[in-house]
């Protein structure tokens, strides 16, 4: 009876022994493994973008007849640009951002060698603002430390560097000017293709809806901030950001009504003398578009929901481990 005593205690001791180190286990992983919902402790993240514009329109251009999409880009009439975001995760790898973007875009006539387009002598300069809401996917994701951040063990590396793309629409404003006598002078208002006279084009708006879309690439620094870059192409529903879409207009008309600048800048053609009216300035069917290019920072907001205040404090001061 005595020796199925000493057995029953010594069983009791062995299952306590047993749980406490499963619950010690239990304990340390949950205080030092990353769970499944941890992105959800930083959704909010600031995203600040310091780069350079170009444009993709009639005006410049490549040494050959006017093309689309970027095999038309002149690198030299790239200008600076600047943008301000706010992305919400909704999912892990799915996120969605309001931006901000200012850029200077820009085109000449006489940088190219392109004959029609060298005579037809025509240049602009445009402020841009641009703003948008986008959907974001990111198939790799950018993290420190080890997959399962286990204090101590080195296990297999996360991903350091992430990838996304996007797509989303927004509106921009634009309001080209052309230089005159030393001065930028807006174009809009010197109606240069006859915008508003008779058998004329209706005026044009200095508002467009635009569809933004593009890649991106980050780069984890630390626990809130990381680096990238991003490039994105914009296509847009208007013809007008450089002032040119259609056909040359009676440039008598155009001077007698809005002045000898207007008329000018209308037709200021290396040839000597003037176009025709109905031959073609520009090509309405191809909308004009832009390129942004940007090197980025962007900053998380961690958000702790828990009333834990151990927590709390454990996810703050969560380790790395390299």
């Amino acid at each position: 009876m005595e020796l199925m005593m000493t057995a029953r205690s010594s069983s009791r001791k062995w299952l306590v022994t047993l749980a406490t180190f499963l619950c010690s286990g239990i304990g340390a992983n949950a205080q030092y493994f990353r769970t499944a919902d941890y992105w959800k402790t930083h959704r909010g993240e600031i995203t600040i973008g310091l780069g350079a514009s170009n444009f993709l329109g009639e005006l410049g251009g490549r040494n050959q007849i006017g093309t689309n999409f970027i095999w038309d880009l002149e690198i030299s009439q790239t200008r600076p640009a600047f943008s301000l975001a706010y992305r919400y995760y909704l999912r892990e790898r799915l996120s969605f951002r309001t931006t901000i973007t200012y850029g200077i875009l820009a085109g000449n006539d006489n940088l190219t060698t392109e004959y029609a387009r060298n005579t037809r002598n025509l240049s602009f300069k445009s402020d841009l603002f641009e703003g948008a809401v986008m959907l974001e996917y990111h198939p790799f994701l950018e993290e420190l430390g080890h997959i399962y951040d286990l204090r101590g063990v080195k296990g297999n590396r996360s991903s350091r560097i992430g990838l996304y793309v996007f797509a989303g629409v927004g509106a921009c404003y634009f309001d080209p000017k052309a230089k005159f006598n030393n001065a930028w002078v807006k174009l809009r208002p010197l109606h240069t293709e006859g915008q508003g006279l008779p058998d004329g084009p209706s005026e044009y708006s200095n508002f467009s809806l635009c569809i933004p879309m593009g890649i991106g690439i980050r780069k984890q620094m630390s626990k809130q901030v990381s680096l990238g870059a991003e490039l994105q192409y914009t296509k847009t529903f208007t013809d007008y950001i450089d002032d040119v879409s259609g056909n040359y207009y009676d440039n008598s008309v155009i001077r007698s009504t809005y002045g000898d600048m207007a008329a000018y800048l209308a037709d200021p053609n290396l040839t000597g003398g003037k176009y025709a009216e109905g031959e073609q300035r520009g090509d309405p069917t191809d909308k004009d578009a832009y390129l942004f290019f940007k090197l980025q920072m962007n900053y998380k907001l961690y958000r702790y929901k828990s009333r834990n205040k151990h927590y709390r404090t454990r996810l703050r001061r969560q380790k790395i481990v390299f």
